[in-house]
């Protein structure tokens, strides 16, 4: 026991308590994204009212950034004259040069400070994005004088295409709203602001040849996602961009060298479009008595396919960019088996299925956009009865979509659900998370995200152009959820999408370079979710003797804690020094934090139970049958403890955690996993789940805590039992859950979590 719970201790230091100190010299000075070359040189240089700028333009749109920086952070008003290197200067100046950027890479920069000059080398996009890292390095504070350190920056992106996707569909946001999360990702270095304008639940672009789409779509319905929803959804609103507010919001992007990919959703999530013009919608044939009750998919007809050439006519004079977003996702095909003109058609075409026909359906739009010089991009389930030619596929699903793409030779912009890219997701499995959707998605999984797959091949390798993160808006009502929910994962984003998988170092970005980024988002007065005290929201540790030391990465931030199961507040205990416990046999006791930064906003509380518990010994287990018992519980559920109350449906044996095959008997329903799991050597071992509900996890009756929870068990067989539940999607939501339910473990002696498979598991 006492071995076990040293190993414990040593892990926890590890993982659980960060104990260990930052670097004291942090690599990258504090930026984000991580450069791709960075030299320091001794020396300081001092940045003054008297510091001359002077740039090849003295109105170029990088230029008037750094003018702009100057002015409204700084209080500073310095001479910005033309640039000649035929004229010395003898005074301390900062050069913005197109000047030696001949060999730089596309969007590549050099920045080199020296004590008496700043030269910033690069050209259009790369000038920009040399100003924003030198930007980076001044001090948040308004001091007219700023140190700036002395160093040679090399920098150029890892992929072209980095892209942050906002749906304004669900929740509608207003152009100063998009504008802020423009200007987020200019500062980071993001170039692609994809456009979610058009889903089921509004039509949010003016289309003058169509007035019905914003005057009738442009109304969200009284529409409920999920059991759970923090915004009162009694009546509907309306809201839309106008064509010049479309004009203003992409020029604006454009001089932060943001290209706007607009999606226009076809053939499916266009219940908006149908309520407006349903003549556009398929009509069950007569033999059908119960026809479907989906209504969001186009007919595709004549009719719809001249309606949306007309539709994207006008959203290309709109949008320059040489992508259109046509969605293809989540079509729910039952209209169209349903409809008499559908089955003609593919018998006509000669088509296989219905699959075929949307494939036909995608196609065919291409066509029409490759013929005005554009090209499309659509989520991976264009894959689906053959990808059109020249389309770039937009991995969401998971991961798989991008690497048949990839296979196939066609560009794959990888944003797959089940990686942390989606941002509308929970933090964290705290029940006290603003509600969001479905998933757990740590912040940490957001930063170690690797965009290029290990199964393609080098010169597969090539056709993965690019990577983005998703805010889907169901549960996003107001600016400060939105950002509360892209910060600080956008950063993260950042650096998967610029930075060198060489240069990402997560203890150095969360330990040490976030620091001055909350600062800088506290000063602009943005919203962001705090970091709690440790990385683990909740969890358990065996032994006798702990030693706590919390810890905040947001400049002059508190760390309250109580020892009495309470969660903190102001007036309780603050941290100071590590505090040491030891805890009696037998017995627990709860550690509780919450970090509180200057400007007042507040950590979710984190709570550690420290439990010097004996070894438990294993069950009188004869079999060797594998697998686990399961019961099936019909219903909608919102807790597993509900599952105690409902009437036993259907039982069986199964050798798998997986719920796909569940879901096709029942889209919704409780489901209890019963039976026995090997032990391989007495130790103490930690326990997580994965999945996109509540699931309860219990060894010998033990219910073990959420996240990370030990447990000190003998060698040999013990009791296993996991409550879960899954849910059918409400109408009109978009993203279905992984059906996998997973369960891992962490065996004594090792700090590698092991996914518990079916052989370890009986009946």
């Amino acid at each position: 026991m006492k071995s076990a719970a040293t190993i414990l201790i040593s892990f926890l230091a590890i993982l659980l308590l960060n104990t260990a100190s930052a670097q004291d010299t942090d690599p990258y000075l504090g930026i984000i994204p991580a450069p791709a070359s960075l030299v320091k040189s001794p020396g300081t240089f001092i940045f003054s009212k008297l510091t001359v700028v002077k740039a090849d333009n003295p109105k170029d749109k990088a230029v008037e950034l750094f003018k702009d920086f100057l002015l409204n952070n700084r209080g500073l008003n310095n001479k910005v004259v033309k640039y000649s290197p035929r004229v010395k200067g003898k005074g301390i100046s900062v050069i913005l040069t197109a000047r030696g950027s001949e060999n730089l890479p596309a969007e590549g920069y050099k920045l080199t400070i020296t004590p008496r000059k700043i030269t910033v080398i690069g050209k259009g996009a790369g000038l920009f994005y040399g100003i924003q890292t030198l930007i980076q390095l001044f001090p948040v504070d308004q001091k007219i004088a700023a140190n700036l350190p002395c160093l040679v920056i090399s920098d150029e992106p890892r992929f072209g295409y980095r892209g942050m996707m906002l749906d304004v569909s669900r929740h509608f946001f207003t152009v100063q709203q998009v504008k802020k999360v423009i200007d987020l990702m200019a500062a980071y270095k993001l170039n692609n602001f994809h456009w979610h304008l058009v889903d089921g639940q509004g039509w949010r672009i003016e289309i003058k040849k169509y007035p019905k789409l914003t005057e009738v779509g442009g109304t969200r319905q009284q529409t409920m996602f999920g059991n759970n929803r923090d915004w009162p959804d009694g009546e509907p609103y309306t809201g839309f961009y106008t064509q010049d507010e479309i004009r203003d919001v992409v020029k604006y992007a454009s001089g932060k060298y943001i290209n706007i990919v607009p999606e226009i959703e076809m053939p499916a999530h266009s219940d908006a479009a149908l309520r407006a013009y349903p003549e556009l919608m398929c009509t069950p044939d007569t033999a059908v008595k119960t026809p479907a009750r989906t209504t969001g998919l186009y007919c595709p007809t004549e009719e719809t396919f001249t309606f949306l050439e007309n539709v994207l006519t006008e959203v290309m004079e709109l949008f320059p960019s040489k992508y259109i977003h046509i969605g293809g996702d989540e079509a729910n095909k039952q209209p169209w088996k349903e409809s008499a003109f559908c089955q003609n058609l593919i018998k006509q075409l000669n088509l296989k299925d219905e699959n075929a026909l949307q494939s036909y359906f995608i196609q065919r739009m291409e066509k029409f956009l490759n013929s005005k010089g554009r090209s499309i991009i659509g989520w991976d389930e264009i894959l689906e009865g053959g990808l059109a030619p020249n389309a770039t596929v937009m991995s969401w699903t998971g991961e798989q979509g991008g690497i048949a793409a990839a296979q196939q030779k066609h560009n794959v912009i990888m944003t797959p659900q089940t990686t942390g890219l989606y941002f509308d997701h929970y933090q964290s499995r705290s029940p006290l998370e603003p509600v969001s959707f479905g998933r757990y998605a740590e912040f940490s999984e957001t930063y170690k995200y690797e965009p290029v797959p290990k199964v393609l091949t080098e010169d597969e390798r090539k056709y993965i152009v690019g990577v983005q993160g998703n805010l889907w808006t169901e549960y996003v009502p107001t600016v400060a959820k939105l950002q509360y929910q892209i910060l600080p994962r956008l950063f993260a984003l950042s650096e998967i999408a610029w930075s060198k998988p060489e240069r990402k170092d997560y203890k150095d970005f969360s330990e040490v370079r976030l620091a001055k980024h909350f600062e800088r988002l506290d000063a602009m007065h943005y919203n962001y979710r705090v970091p709690t005290a440790f990385e683990v929201i909740d969890t358990m540790m065996i032994g006798s003797q702990f030693t706590m030391a919390p810890k905040s990465v947001v400049p002059g931030a508190k760390i309250v804690y109580t020892l009495n199961g309470r969660d903190p507040l102001d007036t309780d205990l603050g941290y100071e020094s590590p505090i040491i416990f030891n805890i009696p046999a037998g017995e627990k006791r709860t550690f509780k934090t919450v970090v509180i930064t200057p400007s007042g906003r507040r950590s979710l509380p984190t709570s550690t139970v420290m439990y010097n518990q004996a070894p438990v010994a294993a069950i009188n287990y004869t079999g060797n049958s594998q697998g686990l018992k399961f019961t099936l519980i019909k219903g909608n559920f919102t807790s597993p403890d509900q599952l105690d109350y409902a009437p036993t449906d259907t039982t069986g044996i199964t050798k798998t955690l997986e719920t796909a095959e569940f879901r096709k008997i029942r889209p919704s329903s409780g489901i209890v996993f019963e039976g026995y799991i090997s032990i391989p050597s007495d130790g103490v071992y930690n326990f997580s789940t994965a999945t996109y509900n509540d699931t309860q996890l219990f060894i010998d009756d033990n219910k073990l805590i959420e996240n990370e929870v030990a447990i000190s068990l003998l060698k040999g067989y013990h009791k296993i039992k996991i409550k879960n539940f899954y849910n059918a999607p409400a109408p009109g939501a978009r993203r279905r859950g992984n059906p996998t339910l997973r369960i891992y473990m962490i065996a004594p002696g090792t700090m590698d979590k092991k996914l518990v498979t079916a052989d370890l598991l009986y009946n």
